[in-house]
């Protein structure tokens, strides 16, 4: 199979598209032909080298998480899907033309497997810190961070259940967070302010998705500093706030992305790349200004 692969750390440009063995689905696993493979901040940070501690990766790697396809051989215990069936979800060495899902969840029919690739981590990370919120049908939820894959999907998933939302954003996605049916304020210092002059008494919860503004800064506008449930401010683990990085069962999360994607309840921006462009692609994501998911096309 084709692949994007790296064997030292670095810039974009370590990425090199060449074949690689086949992979094998383990227990529970299903292998699909790859439709969709979206790319998350965690690929560049593994590319890069930020999160290694060796000087150079002992193999070849493949990254990638999401992916979206049809299911082409199935794991030990596998029974609700065959061979044939479309399926999308979060696995391992996704920016291939085959790879292997871990969890997932049936593709809706009507959906296209970019839109469900896209729609897969961040729809389980949205789902999964939004129920830390503790927040229902009703409340005050400021998203920080609110116009990228996670942040705009967990507006939308907000508004939906019948939250009233501010979400930060640079100037130019305030009319799209707007869009989405959130109140947009820009993000940086004096935000606690700019919040206040909506919300004088502050919201009931923060999701902070980007992990750039202070634990405290958002400490100060809850009631508590568990109000605050945060996917990126790790430094901040002794301030009270909740962390959360990933679930061990994701299936469930990925059935209720599945149903919002078949309602038309989620609406996430893509811009799409062949394999080739993986290095470009890569780019974009560590500037940091995407709006919305980046797809890879294998």
């Amino acid at each position: 199979m084709r692949a994007a692969i790296f064997d030292k750390y670095g810039e974009p440009e370590v990425l090199t598209v060449a074949q690689a063995p086949d992979p094998e689905p383990g227990p529970g696993e299903v292998l699909i032909a790859v439709r969709g493979a979206s790319i998350n901040p965690i690929d560049w940070k593994i590319r890069s080298g930020m999160l290694a501690d060796t000087a150079a990766p002992d193999e070849p790697m493949i990254i990638g998480n999401d992916g979206s396809g049809t299911v082409v051989a199935v794991g030990e215990g596998v029974t609700d899907v065959a061979v044939g069936d479309e399926v999308f979800g979060i696995g391992r060495a996704g920016y291939a033309e085959l790879a292997v899902l871990k969890a997932y969840a049936r593709k809706p029919t009507g959906v296209d497997h970019v839109a469900a690739a896209a729609a897969a981590t961040v729809g389980e990370t949205a789902i999964r810190a939004l129920g830390l919120t503790g927040l229902d049908t009703s409340g005050r939820l400021l998203i920080d961070g609110g116009a990228g894959g996670v942040g705009s999907v967990a507006v939308e998933i907000a508004v939906g259940r019948g939250l009233t939302v501010i979400a930060t954003g640079s100037p130019a996605n305030h009319d799209y967070l707007r869009s989405l049916g959130a109140t947009p304020i820009e993000y940086g210092p004096g935000l606690a302010g700019r919040v206040r002059a909506i919300w004088p008494e502050g919201p009931d919860a923060v999701f902070d998705v980007a992990g750039q503004t202070p634990a405290a800064d958002l400490i100060a506008l809850v009631a508590a500093p568990d109000r605050v449930v945060s996917i990126a401010n790790f430094a901040e683990a002794d301030s009270g706030i909740q962390l959360t990085e990933g679930a061990r069962d994701q299936g469930p999360a990925l059935r209720q992305v599945a149903d919002l994607l078949a309602a038309g309840g989620l609406r996430v921006p893509v811009r799409t790349f062949p394999l080739d462009e993986i290095a470009t692609a890569h780019r974009l994501s560590q500037d940091g200004h995407v709006r919305g998911k980046l797809v890879l096309e294998p």
